[in-house]
């Protein structure tokens, strides 16, 4: 390498290279070179961090055609360790990381009560009080209906309803979500655990287990395999279920059935028992509780909340109150008609029967079934270990995580007002609280978009709501469960179907066929799939969807073609791929080109600007390309290949001519053409 002098700040100078490979490499020194960028295919300019610009003149070296051949003469490469120094530096790598944790930094982004309690006010306690009260008043009657669908006894919905709450004061970073019993986690519940409260209870603590670990192994992206079209068609058909499963309640009869066409079958086999008193007070509830929720919108005086009169407030507080706590004014009503009634000697309605009184004992979750024999000697429930638990168990221990997941970011999205929302703290903050509700015998939870909504409504400031919620289930559990015992089934069923009706997507159809109508066929088979399949066989068949269509998008990709002309009038197509080439697409790719090339038999330029990878099956398609094109005498060449992807095909030791600005491309082009003519 030969100098013309030492360069001055603000100078450049000129290094000649008459070496068949040039290495360039980072380094983090002053002196080293800081940052490449290609100008042309002949001229490389260098900055250093002082601001000197350098430039390295490269000759042409094929002796036919100007620019560079692949294989032999030029390469940008990066520092590359041996395997022996990579094993040496596993250990300062796990050094620095172990720093990092312990950092300031990462303590307040892993425990966000950190950030907000600091700086808590007392308006953001007023908020906090208003909102934890009301989502209470909604979470307890939806406990004791959502254990139900479960398959479990109406205790242990409440059982799941207040330490979670606490917990995630701790470690939640959204301030609207309330923790607790979903529709969808209860019947995934239910489907796993077939109303055996010790495999629920388990089910609890393992799904807490492994969101955590999720959350520590930052495995959030994992819902990203999950679409919108997808997770619309299984909440649609999961709402359809539920609905499906508490027929047999609002009408007074016996129906079992995992999917939706069993429970149907099962309904109409028996819908000739049904009672009517259980379908009249069931079929009122509902008519009312659509009616109630109509009532915060009802607005008396100007739209404008400073512009009402102290009245008019007062009265639109009241209506958007009784709407918001509509579940628990019906239980309320109910429990009363049915205390009277049973008073009376008369049982018109099946009542959810006896709630233990007082909070539930701290325990570890049962690791075994015991047996159950009943006063006759039959086993009316088999003894399971620990593994026969977890075969039971089986596919929900990862479903269960995942919608757990699903659920709760629904809702910080929901509320988020465009901050970035940090899945893997959700995922630590439902992981710790399933962990602790399972030591008090609660079954899976996360948060409900339905209470969500609510909290928001509510005018929640931070998640210290949460302690307000969990204390007035722990309340109820103390001095209500006596009344709880007269409570109609039917007012359960009601308060659930008029909540989940609305869960059906059927507004999302619309603007998906409008937008991209393929999008339509995950989003249906998942539908269909679930309502004929078990839950987990059914979203799974909608994942799968989505992954074949991203293959075959993967495998398919455009190739835009557009004829050019050099300024001396030869013309050549340039045909550009709009993504990377890996092996399902090479063999496309290559039959494509060899099309188009046959059919012009002009020069052919492949714009590589879109392709920012490559495998070493492209490369030998790629090979196998070249050759086609120099059998036949046909020009081709490449245009600004990306170094990763040369350095693939170096690898693979092609012979190509690649250029990084269209005068050298033209003069290629043009040189070829002048020879064809002169043979």
């Amino acid at each position: 390498m030969a100098t013309n002098g030492s360069p001055e700040p603000g100078t450049s100078s000129t290094f000649s290279l008459s070496v068949p490979r040039i290495q360039i490499r980072r380094s983090s020194s002053d002196t080293q070179l800081d940052k490449v960028q290609i100008k042309s295919a002949s001229v490389y300019n260098i900055h250093g961090l002082s601001g000197s610009q350098h430039s390295l003149s490269v000759p042409p070296i094929h002796k036919d055609v100007v620019g560079y051949r692949g294989s032999n003469e030029f390469i940008l490469t990066d520092d590359k360790q041996s395997t022996m120094d990579q094993i040496k530096s596993i250990g300062p790598w796990m050094r620095r990381k172990c720093k990092n944790v312990c950092r300031r930094k990462i303590l307040y982004k892993r425990v966000p009560i950190l950030n907000w309690l600091p700086k808590y006010t007392m308006d953001d306690a007023v908020g906090d009080l208003v909102a934890g009260i009301t989502v209470g008043l909604t979470v307890i009657p939806q406990a004791l209906a959502y254990s139900s669908i479960a398959g479990l006894p109406a205790a242990y919905g409440l059982y799941g309803s207040f330490v979670g709450c606490f917990v995630y004061i701790l470690l939640g970073s959204c301030k609207d979500v309330p923790m607790g019993p979903t529709a969808i986690a209860s019947l995934l519940t239910f489907q796993a655990c077939d109303g055996v409260w010790q495999r629920a209870v388990l089910l609890c603590f393992l799904s807490g287990l492994i969101e955590l670990l999720m959350g520590l192994f930052g495995l959030g992206f994992l819902i990203d395999f999950v679409s919108g079209p997808v997770s619309s068609g299984f909440t649609s058909a999961v709402s359809l279920i539920i609905l499906s499963s508490q027929v047999k309640d609002l009408l007074g009869i016996v129906a079992k059935g995992n999917t939706f066409i069993e429970q149907w079958t099962s309904i109409i086999n028996d819908i000739h028992n049904t009672q009517l008193g259980d379908a009249m007070m069931g079929f009122t509830c509902i008519i009312v509780l659509l009616l109630m929720r109509l009532l915060p919108r009802v607005k008396f005086g100007p739209p404008e909340e400073c512009d009402q009169t102290v009245m008019q407030r007062v009265i639109n507080k009241s209506l958007w109150l009784i709407g918001t706590a509509r579940n628990a004014i019906i239980v309320i009503v109910c429990g009363g008609i049915g205390a009277a009634f049973y008073e009376n000697g008369k049982e018109p309605f099946r009542m959810i029967g006896d709630v233990p009184s007082g909070l539930p004992s701290v325990q570890a979750p049962p690791f075994s079934v015991p047996e159950v024999v009943n006063a006759t000697g039959t086993v009316i429930q088999e003894y399971e270990s620990f593994g026969d638990m977890l075969q039971n168990l089986g596919s929900m221990l990862i479903v269960i995580p995942l919608i757990a997941l699903l659920e709760n970011i629904a809702i910080c999205k929901a509320f988020a007002d465009g901050k970035p929302v940090d899945a893997t703290q959700e995922l630590i903050a439902i992981g710790v609280s399933n962990i602790a509700n399972s030591f008090v015998q609660g079954y899976p939870g996360t948060g409900a978009l339905s209470r969500g909504a609510v909290n928001n409504a509510s005018g929640v400031r931070t998640p210290f709501g949460g302690l307000y919620t969990g204390l007035l289930v722990i309340f109820a559990l103390l001095f209500f469960t006596p009344y709880f015992f007269y409570i109609p089934r039917a007012a359960l069923a009601a308060i659930i179907i008029a909540a989940v009706i609305f869960m059906i997507e059927v507004r999302v159809v619309k603007p998906m066929w409008r937008s991209k109508k393929t999008d339509l066929i995950p989003g249906l088979a998942t539908f269909v799939a679930c309502l004929a399949l078990p839950l987990e066989y059914g979203i799974l068949v909608g994942i799968g969807l989505n992954i074949l269509f991203i293959l075959y998008h993967a495998a398919r990709p455009k190739i835009h073609m557009d004829q050019a002309v050099t300024p001396c009038g030869v013309k050549y197509l340039m045909l550009t791929p709009d993504r990377c080439l890996i092996f399902p697409s090479v063999d496309y790719v290559r039959n494509l080109i060899n099309k188009h090339g046959l059919k012009s038999q002009i020069p052919v330029v492949i714009d590589c600007t879109h392709i920012y990878g490559a495998d070493f099956t492209a490369a030998q398609v790629i090979d196998t390309l070249i050759k086609d094109f120099k059998s036949r005498n046909q020009l081709l060449l490449f245009l600004n290949l990306k170094p990763s992807v040369g350095n693939v095909f170096e690898g693979a030791d092609l012979e190509y001519r690649v250029f990084y600005d269209f005068e050298q491309l033209d003069k290629a082009i043009r040189e070829c053409r002048r020879k064809s003519i002169g043979a």
